[in-house]
């Protein structure tokens, strides 16, 4: 018994060192030596040794035939593998020398398509440069031929068309340096071709009127044979006549007056001495060449006014004055006080009507400005001398009216560029140095989000501190127009106030309802309109406070004139409100589309009903929507939600037009038959807006207020797929009514549409009618309730 014991254990241990890891085999071997019988395990254990090494050699001699037969194929391979290297080198040496062309034609490939492509790029700036070029060549010989009028179109067109297309180059820059020049150059010749024009004119004016007084006197002195000739030739005389008259002039001038005779180097005066004798000649006025004057007209029509220009006007004035009034003061006689004003009143009445007209055409704000400081130094300069100059500001009052509308046009430019770069997405700040960057921009009091930890966000968007500073840089530009006009500071607040509402409720205004209406304009960007809109209506009396501030005027002021920011503001916050309820129930639309009713369909006798693909991808839509309405996404909850009514109003108003759309399908006279399967995949629709609703998507709502949205609709199909028109009957009128919302022209009208396949049935099988007592039984019911819910209608209708 021992002996069979012993046996197991050491078979035990053997199989254990077999499947043991080497590393674990101590502790088996421990218990071999720690026994009696290490005399009979070492026998077994080489009994276990001879016949692993048998099944070894069995093994192998199963084995060695394939093994020499794979010792042969290798050797086999290995004469192949040398051959086959042999070809690899000899290919690759091959591969190599025909390489080197390839490379070297690659390479000459590489170099030819760089030269390619620096000719193309050159020929592209060539085409650019070029006409800037031609058009500087035309420019100077336009100049060297005097054309100035045609050389100042060209350098318009080169320096607004040419030279921003021809890049920055060198000669560019030259040009672009010389264009003022040439500029002043052309309207300093045109004034220069003006003057001596009017000198010419003021030397042989009188040879001009002795002409046209002989022309009278000659036409007094026709007889009456020549009054019956047209008027055209009236005027007229033949230029042997006009010849000798100029020369008799001439030579009287040049006894009596001393005057220099007509010559071809007078300017404006044309030379009639060569003419034939049996041509016409023109008249007195004709015989003078107006061009200068023309053409200094037409260059100065082109070129925009500077201040330069201006200071040279108020200079030459002043200095004639200031002459004027020192004579006065100086001399006895010589001039008086009643023709130094007269000259002064004159001179004062041209000048107001020359600035209007001038400054009409002025589109630049800051021109204006300094023109304004231009007249008010001219204006005490010349009130130090004793001139009245009280016209003079109130033109400047009335070019302030000029001055606003001008600003206006300026900020409808920059709100409409903040507008449209604006990102409509709250302002992440990761530092307290942003934070108080954009706090010293706008007005932001608010305590909770003072306390939240960086990174936060603000509620608003960028263009909230963008507007109101534009607000404030407005506000200072209408005080920098107020200055030195001698205003009360009452009278500079009212107009700086004035001028705010006007930027508030036409300009602003406008913007926001361009940001408002413009296409692409998502949900979540009206949402943050509104947002933002509300900081800026809040920080209305901040502005209030800012300009008291700089005027010194307080707020309280009596009739002083009130901020109308908080209309502005709430306006576009209604727009927003309107346009999201409309695009609301566009996208709803849009989902109402994919609708595909099958208006035919069997009643499902099997299986739970589902609601169609389109509402549960459209409920879907509407959990996303409402989620950002009350909450967007990564910022605090009480700084980034919607108005609760607004949010209310939304979902009401989205339900609403949900259960209308179905109302409609329902009732489109296209669908002229529906079966009860398809009223019951109406209804299976109807409650899965019913759980939408139920489930509160927006707070605020109490109770199962939503649920009133599709109440029409529920109790119609309610209606119907109970079949309960004996308590419809019966109740309808009575405010205690369950079907109090059923119209019976809308039933009447859906049960016409489900009776007709029914009907028609029945007329196709009335052979076989009187075998379904069934069929007929439900039929006259049908009848009887269509005829009711016609005397219901009538009823109603008397």
């Amino acid at each position: 018994m021992a002996s069979v014991e012993t046996a197991a254990e050491h078979e035990r241990i053997l199989r254990e060192i077999e499947s043991t890891d080497t590393n674990c085999i101590g502790p088996t071997l421990r218990s071999v030596y720690d026994g009696q019988e290490h005399g009979l395990f070492m026998d077994k254990l080489d009994a276990r040794i001879r016949n692993h090494d048998r099944e070894i050699e069995k093994m192998c001699n199963h084995h060695f035939q394939g093994f020499v037969d794979s010792i042969t194929e290798l050797l086999k391979v290995r004469g192949e593998a040398q051959k086959l290297k042999s070809q690899v080198i000899e290919t690759n040496k091959c591969l190599q020398d025909d390489g080197k062309d390839l490379m070297s034609s690659m390479e000459d490939l590489k170099q030819c398509r760089v030269q390619q492509r620096n000719i193309a790029t050159t020929i592209d700036k060539l085409t650019h440069c070029l006409p800037v070029l031609e058009m500087y060549s035309r420019l100077q010989e336009q100049m060297r031929a005097k054309r100035y009028y045609p050389a100042l179109r060209t350098l318009e067109q080169l320096e607004h068309t040419c030279l921003p297309k021809a890049g920055q180059y060198r000669f560019c820059s030259i040009m672009a340096e010389n264009i003022p020049k040439l500029r002043t150059q052309i309207r300093d010749t045109a004034m220069t071709q003006l003057r001596d024009f009017l000198e010419s004119i003021r030397k042989h004016s009188d040879k001009i009127g002795e002409t046209a007084i002989k022309q009278a006197q000659l036409q007094r002195s026709l007889d009456s044979s020549v009054s019956t000739q047209p008027r055209a030739l009236i005027g007229r005389r033949p230029r042997k006549e006009v010849a000798a008259a100029a020369a008799a002039g001439a030579t009287q001038q040049s006894d009596g007056q001393g005057g220099s005779p007509l010559s071809e180097q007078d300017s404006g005066i044309l030379d009639v001495e060569d003419e034939e004798e049996d041509e016409e000649v023109p008249g007195a006025q004709d015989l003078v060449d107006f061009s200068p004057v023309y053409r200094c007209l037409h260059i100065y029509t082109v070129l925009h006014e500077t201040l330069e220009g201006y200071r040279r006007y108020f200079n030459q004035i002043v200095g004639f004055f200031v002459v004027e009034d020192h004579i006065l003061h100086t001399t006895q006689g010589l001039v008086n006080r009643a023709y130094v004003e007269e000259l002064w009143e004159l001179a004062l009445s041209k000048i107001i009507a020359a600035l209007r007209t001038h400054s009409s055409y002025c589109d630049d704000p800051d021109l204006v400005l300094d023109l304004k400081n231009l007249i008010v130094l001219f204006a005490d300069t010349l009130q130090g001398y004793g001139f009245p100059v009280s016209q003079l500001f109130d033109m400047l009052l009335e070019m302030r009216e000029q001055y606003g509308e001008i600003l206006l046009k300026k900020w409808n430019i920059t709100f409409r560029q903040v507008l449209d770069q604006d990102n409509y997405s709250p302002i992440p700040v990761s530092t307290e140095q942003e934070y108080k960057h954009y706090t010293s921009q706008f007005p932001l009091q608010d305590p909770e989000l003072d306390k939240l930890p960086f990174p936060k966000k603000l509620p608003f968007s960028e263009f909230v501190p963008k507007v109101y500073c534009q607000l404030k840089e407005f506000i200072y530009a209408c005080l920098k127009y107020s200055e030195d006009l001698h205003l009360s500071s009452t009278e500079v607040d009212d107009m700086i106030r004035k001028s705010t509402n006007l930027l508030l409720t036409r300009t602003l205004s406008h913007c926001l309802q361009y940001a408002i209406k413009k296409k692409n304009v998502g949900l979540a960007e009206l949402v943050q309109v509104i947002i933002n809109t509300t900081h800026l209506e809040q920080s209305c009396h901040f502005l209030e406070e800012f300009i008291s501030n700089i005027t010194n005027v307080p707020p309280d002021t009596v009739n002083a004139t009130k901020l109308y920011g908080t209309s502005t503001f709430k306006d576009a916050r209604h727009a927003a409100e309107a346009e999201i309820y409309t695009s609301l129930n566009a996208k709803i639309d849009q989902f109402l589309q994919l609708a595909d009713y099958d208006w035919m369909a069997a009643v499902q006798t099997s299986g739970t009903p589902t609601a169609s693909d389109y509402l549960i991808d459209l409920i879907a839509f509407l959990k996303s929507t409402f989620s950002v309405f009350t909450n967007l996404p990564g910022t605090p909850v009480e700084h980034a939600t919607l108005p609760g009514k607004v949010a209310q109003t939304a979902c009401m108003s989205a339900c609403k037009h949900i259960s209308t759309s179905l109302m409609q399908l329902l009732l489109d006279p296209e669908v002229r038959q529906i079966s009860m399967g398809a009223l019951h995949q109406l209804n299976t629709d109807v409650k899965e807006c019913e759980s939408f609703a139920r489930a509160g998507p927006v707070a605020g709502f109490q109770g199962d207020t939503l649920l009133l949205a599709f109440s029409d609709l529920r109790q119609l199909l309610e209606l119907f797929t109970q079949w309960d028109w004996s308590t419809y009957l019966a109740d309808y009128g009575k405010p205690t009514c369950k079907y109090l919302r059923v119209n019976p022209h809308t039933a009447l009208a859906l049960l016409e549409k489900l009776f007709k396949p029914m009907r028609e049935t029945s007329r196709k099988n009335n052979v076989f009618a009187q075998f379904r007592k069934t069929d007929r039984d439900r039929q006259k019911l049908i009848d009887t309730i269509i005829k009711q819910l016609r005397n219901l209608i009538a009823q109603h209708h008397t």
